[in-house]
């Protein structure tokens, strides 16, 4: 768990648009919060994965934060499970980023913290594909025609047959119904969506990929702003969504 330091960081003039998402990560030290309760569920659905998926695994966190939800997972493996796990998150605050390097250090993991903004497809080079995908805490935070075009583009991010772990909580519009449609339009089939988990709104959903993944090509971007998810899914590196935390 991260200290009353981690929580308190000095500003960033480098992202000043951007929220306290250092201090966010407060709410976790909460057992009863919302996001304590979401976490939870995310690192359940993590474990069942790796339960169910054998052998050396590549994961990828987009706008990881602190990384509790993986990094919290492998600490309840042993050495020999951690072992098989590699990957990256992705982050752009510089003391969330710091914090997650020093937990990874502590638990002796192969995954790396990319400190980048995870709004746009060139910082995802080289981190892709991945067998294991996690966007949690995002959609809450930005409009529905950026989560469908980030549901379109996340098969860029994917191996073949690989899962996607994603959360939105019931919050006006409730967009969960509309998220289930699109990852199915997008070529994922379900594997289990949580709903109003210990009465509260939070939900996550389980979603693994069904058709043949698209390639990323970070050489060719091109902005999406305003796109149909079709256009976007056919540009060669669509920007998916601006300013996506």
């Amino acid at each position: 768990m991260t200290s009353v330091e981690d929580h308190r960081p000095n500003a960033s003039p480098e992202h000043p648009d951007l929220r306290d998402y250092v201090g966010w990560h407060a709410a976790y030290d909460d057992p009863e919060s919302s996001l304590s309760v979401r976490l939870r569920h995310v690192q359940r659905a993590i474990l069942d994965w790796l339960d169910r998926t054998p052998g050396p695994v590549r994961v990828l966190s987009s706008c990881a934060g602190q990384g509790h939800d993986i990094l919290g997972a492998l600490e309840e493996r042993g050495p020999q499970d951690r072992a098989r796990v590699t990957g990256a998150l992705i982050e752009i605050d510089p003391t969330n980023v710091a914090i997650a390097q020093r937990h990874i250090a502590r638990l002796g993991l192969a995954l790396s913290v990319v400190e980048a903004d995870a709004g746009t497809t060139d910082a995802y080079a080289g981190l892709v594909p991945a067998d294991l995908v996690i966007l949690s805490g995002i959609m809450g935070n930005i409009s529905a025609a950026d989560i469908e075009r980030l549901v379109h583009v996340s098969r860029r991010f994917c191996a073949p047959a690989a899962t996607i772990i994603w959360t939105r909580g019931a919050q006006d519009p409730d967009l969960g119904p509309d998220i289930r449609r699109w990852f199915s339009q997008a070529g994922f089939e379900e594997l289990s969506c949580q709903e109003w988990i210990e009465g509260t709104g939070m939900r996550v959903g389980v979603n693994r990929l069904i058709t043949p993944p698209r390639p990323l090509h970070p050489d060719r971007s091109a902005p999406v702003s305003g796109s149909s998810p079709s256009t976007a899914e056919n540009m060669p590196n669509p920007i998916t969504v601006k300013g996506i935390r």
